[in-house]
């Protein structure tokens, strides 16, 4: 099998639609980002190089192919841009001496301790709401109830964890805290 480079389909359609294509990635995409989708194109053109259109064709499907890399650099952005507006909520903390982070690893390791003696359904509603962020009624939706039943679920869960840690309100994480009561 001939490398990129060897194939002259290949070669022939990158030295004539690379500019095209480079062109309308730059002016949809930041630089850094545009040449990462020219090169996700033409590895497309690579794997489908018999799919390829002939004349003027090439430059549309070439169009298309490079569209749907934009779409998915721009989709994985927003992605990266929610997770990063996550993080911004999440409580900061001060920088603390030995002794506090001795004790709150000493409290973290209690806690995760106490949910792994939860059963796998209380477990999976407890992290529902504490590690993806979902809402009661986002919880209803994975779980296949009703909100009224996501809501007993997750407050009989919180129940249940604060029975088996045996620890104060105030040294469970907020989104416990709350009880499962929506954002």
């Amino acid at each position: 099998m001939l490398s990129p480079v060897e194939d002259p389909t290949f070669r022939a359609v990158y030295d004539r639609y690379f500019d095209h294509v480079a062109r309308y990635c730059l002016r949809r995409l930041p630089e850094v980002e545009s040449h990462d989708a020219v090169s996700e194109v033409f590895l497309v053109v690579w794997r489908r190089i018999d799919e390829i259109p002939d004349g003027d064709e090439t430059l549309l499907w070439l169009y298309s192919v490079a569209r749907n890399v934009v779409r998915n650099a721009e989709r994985s952005q927003r992605r990266v841009l929610r997770v990063l507006a996550r993080m911004r909520r999440e409580p900061q903390y001060a920088q603390s001496g030995p002794e506090i982070q001795v004790v709150r690893h000493e409290e973290d390791e209690m806690l995760l301790w106490a949910l792994e003696q939860l059963k796998p359904e209380d477990r999976e509603v407890l992290r529902l709401r504490t590690y993806e962020q979902l809402t009661t009624p986002e919880i209803a939706a994975v779980l296949g109830c009703s909100e009224a039943a996501a809501r007993k679920r997750i407050a009989r869960a919180i129940q249940r964890l604060r029975k088996t840690a045996s620890i104060a309100d105030q040294s469970m994480p907020v989104s416990i805290r709350n009880k499962g009561e929506d954002r």
